[in-house]
């Protein structure tokens, strides 16, 4: 196989790759790899122009959408690590888990149970 069709395959490979990521739209409950305005749900009113490093205050559920209906994800205890990229009306926020035994998993977080780390 010569060096042009090697570059041409490569070319083919990524450009589906990557069409198929921007077809792929996420819901509330999805969980990207990494959060860009792309990456975020669409229930997010307000995207945070970087991420929010925040700890929960108490154990709260870590939930599939912004508000009590959704579906629980796990608990987070007091003091685990949340980064925080977007919310909704300032009463959920959703993010990334980064620490205790959820983490690494995405969803929404009550806000009021949140604090500044």
């Amino acid at each position: 196989m010569n060096i042009t069709t090697r570059i041409v395959g490569a070319a083919a490979s990524t450009a589906l790759l990557i069409g198929g990521a921007l077809v792929a739209a996420p819901t509330a409950s999805a969980a990207p790899q990494s959060a860009s305005a792309s990456s975020l749900p669409k229930a997010c009113d307000w995207e945070w122009a970087w991420p929010q490093k925040m700890s929960t205050t108490t154990a709260v559920n870590l939930r599939s959408g912004p508000g009590t209906n959704y579906t629980s994800l796990g608990t987070l205890y007091k003091g685990v690590h949340f980064t925080e990229y977007c919310n909704k009306k300032f009463d959920w926020g959703y993010g990334k888990v980064t620490s205790g035994p959820n983490k690494g998993r995405w969803g929404w977080v009550k806000e009021s149970y949140l604090w500044p780390a």
